[in-house]
């Protein structure tokens, strides 16, 4: 599990470590990781121009450490130092090993190091740190701890901040590495584990093995009935392709069997598609909205009544009580978000971990919000980022694909939150498999889900 901590949380296990450590060990750490990890970037160290935007805090100590070792292997060092506090003892050991401060960068160079604020800074660039982000713009950029200039512990951004190829960051993920649009701004990360004993985080996100603890596998007296059964109430006559993708999702085979519950002729053609799917009878979990229409608040009624776990998305969640009066998984992207809420839908997108712990607590439910990185809330207020995906999966019908793996997972056993966490992780890796180097449509992600689950059971 990679495991996001707040600012208070890093800075109070850093103090712990501190005091058992000699004085400047820890940076010293630190410096080695980001100095290794930009050698790493350039192919080596060597004739290699490494320009350094140097705050006043710690992170800017780190970056002149990080210079003076890059300088010792061969690199030409340049500090912009933006800051009159600059660390001091950065500053003298990378001088002394042949780099330099300077009002500007002499040459364009090879990459630029983001040591302007650290954790501790406030969203947004003052103006000369901005202006010389600015001038060196395309060059490759390496974030120390966070892209300066974003909001650490929401993910939220407001005003200029820089947006790296790379962010080394120390200890623990930050909230911003795991959250959009904070996240967009991180490129790949890469953690330095650096000796911090942390607390539990409340933002989180799976990884491979932990995917396979929670995926619900038949044993060998399983049988269809055993493995679960879930209901599908989808499509209309207006939007019948809604049907036969979250039967698709469902029918992925994570479940034992499908029933489909809705319009005759969307019966008919999901039969013809998928004729392993049977009609009314009894399920464990429902899937209800995709494409309803009109008959939304009718078909959700229906599900809701029989009192079992249920995922609501799109015509549905419109017509849903607070709270809603089943374990359930509501799964809006952020117009439907906002339409929940009374809020707008920039608003959504600039703040969607606020916004979907608000929902989660509003509904007393598991809420999934569909973005880049999706975002599972449960009413306490922990959350789950989804890393896996490409862009190539903002397709329409996707997420009628998703409502009914996440319910697939619900009648097999899962709890809502792990339901839908593992069925957003499985749905992005599926899309992965399937695209390729290329374009896909919402049915091939389902038709790889199997692929994925084989591919998560070999490498967890």
């Amino acid at each position: 599990m990679r495991h996001a901590h707040t600012v208070e949380q890093v800075r109070a296990a850093e103090q712990t470590l501190m005091a058992a450590l000699p004085d400047g060990a820890l940076m010293q750490r630190a410096a080695a990781g980001l100095a290794y990890a930009v050698i790493d970037l350039l192919g080596g160290g060597y004739g290699r121009r490494v320009v350094l935007l140097v705050g006043g805090g710690d992170n800017g100590g780190d970056a002149l450490y990080a210079g003076a070792m890059l300088a010792r292997r061969g690199c030409a060092v340049e500090a912009v130092l933006l800051s009159e506090r600059a660390h001091e003892s950065g500053l003298a050991a990378l001088r002394a090993a042949g780099g330099r401060s300077v009002d500007r960068p002499t040459r364009r160079p090879d990459v630029v190091v983001d040591g302007i604020v650290g954790i501790g800074g406030r969203p947004g660039l003052q103006p000369e740190a901005a202006r010389m982000v600015r001038l060196l713009h395309g060059v490759p950029v390496v974030a120390v701890d966070t892209p300066s200039g974003v909001d650490v512990d929401t993910g939220e951004v407001d005003g200029e901040h820089v947006v790296a190829d790379l962010t080394v960051t120390f200890g623990t993920h930050k909230v911003c590495h795991l959250v959009d649009p904070a996240a967009a701004a991180c490129g790949a990360v890469h953690l330095v584990d650096i000796g911090l004993d942390l607390p539990d985080a409340a933002v989180e996100s799976l990884r491979t093995e932990d995917v396979a603890a929670l995926l619900p596998r038949p044993a060998g007296e399983s049988h269809k009935y055993t493995r679960g059964v879930v209901g599908v109430r989808a499509g209309s006559a207006q939007y019948p392709g809604a049907g036969l993708l979250s039967v698709a999702g469902a029918a992925s085979g994570l479940a034992g069997m499908v029933r489909y519950v809705g319009d005759d002729a969307v019966a008919a053609r999901v039969r013809d598609a998928h004729p392993e799917v049977v009609g009314a009878g009894r399920v464990q979990a429902w899937v209800v909205g995709s494409g309803s229409g009109a008959g939304a608040q009718g078909t959700l009624e229906e599900a809701l009544a029989d009192g079992l776990p249920t995922v609501v998305d799109a015509d549905a969640l419109q017509h849903l009580a607070r709270p809603v009066p089943v374990p359930a998984v509501l799964t809006p992207h952020a117009g439907e978000l906002a339409a929940m809420l009374g809020a707008q839908r920039e608003e959504v997108e600039a703040k969607p971990l606020a916004f979907v712990r608000r929902a989660a607590e509003q509904y007393d439910a598991v809420v999934l919000l569909k973005g880049r990185r999706t975002l599972v809330a449960r009413p306490d207020g922990r959350v789950r980022a989804n890393p896996t995906g490409t862009p190539w999966l903002a397709t329409a019908g996707a997420g009628d694909v998703l409502g009914g793996i996440i319910g697939a997972l619900l009648a097999a056993g899962l709890a809502p939150y792990d339901a839908a966490s593992v069925g957003a992780w499985l749905h992005g890796a599926a899309a992965t498999i399937a695209a390729g180097d290329g374009p896909l449509v919402a049915g091939d992600v389902a038709n790889a889900i199997p692929a994925a689950v084989r591919a998560v059971l070999h490498d967890a």
